[in-house]
């Protein structure tokens, strides 16, 4: 049995099918972690939703920002983009099917044995992992329930753009998941900037890296961080202070889409079949 953890598929069906034939992946005998940002941009989203959801209890998956703008727009919350690739689902006989999956799906998974964990965009180093691990059970129970349309209405937005335990309300919710789905840089109180979107050096003034401020639980050291969200990091968390695996290689930009063996650490690249951007 191999655990394989997949960064960001944008809709790159083509790429995830070839490279789960690399790994002769098996769903009865293997498991696949997925990063999020399972369709957009890309041409296959409506197939990378049916397969990762046909795949069951063999992959688990948390939830990415595309996927949460996917929803939005499902449930008339939000609008297409000129770039989206989101029509297809849209339009398929199973929307909503596929929408309720997706609404269950979870923003941070954790196999406590290995100590690692698994988010969209990370894990701010002021929250323990068990503090993190509630607070996205918080959205999460928002989203698969009765208040999501609450929530969606005003998901978008960057404000408040530092985390406060004291935070309410949708303030509170849209915090929450802005950490889980959209950090890249924070300044040393874990406040977010949401402009800077590229590589490290693209980094504002008093920003750094999430992963490059220590944790502030010492207790958590040995923790391994998976993420994705980042495909200007090209895979690499240079000048890292914790133990932080990233996972997007950029395929739906010309790169690949890598799968990493979370038992010996090994990657497996399929290089990308679109056009550079």
């Amino acid at each position: 049995m191999a655990t394989y953890a997949i960064g960001d598929l944008q809709g790159c069906y083509a790429e995830f099918d070839a490279l789960l034939a690399r790994l002769d992946f098996s769903p009865s005998r293997d498991r696949l972690w997925l990063a999020g940002d399972l369709v957009n941009r890309g041409p296959g989203s409506l197939a990378c939703l049916r397969r990762v959801m046909a795949l069951e209890g063999a992959a688990e998956t948390v939830l990415g920002n595309h996927d949460l703008h996917l929803l939005a727009v499902a449930r008339g919350h939000g609008k297409l983009k000129r770039n989206d690739t989101l029509a297809e689902i849209l339009a398929a006989p199973e929307c909503d099917a596929l929408m309720g999956w997706l609404r269950a799906q979870p923003l941070l998974v954790a196999d406590p044995a290995r100590n690692r964990v698994m988010t969209h965009a990370g894990l701010l180093p002021q929250w323990s992992l068990a503090e993190a691990r509630e607070l996205a059970a918080e959205a999460e129970a928002v989203l698969g329930g009765e208040a999501v349309d609450d929530f969606l209405a005003e998901m978008y937005g960057n404000r408040p753009a530092r985390w406060s335990p004291a935070l309410e309300g949708l303030d509170r919710l849209r915090s929450i998941v802005n950490v889980f789905t959209r950090m890249r840089f924070i300044d040393a109180e874990g406040t977010l900037d949401f402009s800077a979107k590229e590589g490290l050096d693209s980094a504002p003034a008093g920003f750094a890296p999430w992963f490059t401020y220590p944790r502030q639980h010492p207790r958590e050291e040995g923790l391994t961080l998976l993420f994705g969200h980042w495909a200007a990091l090209e895979g690499q968390t240079p000048g890292a202070c914790v133990r932080a695996e990233a996972l997007d290689t950029g395929c739906v930009w010309g790169g690949s889409l890598t799968a990493l063996d979370l038992d010996s650490g090994e990657r497996i690249a399929e290089p990308s079949q679109q056009l550079r951007r």
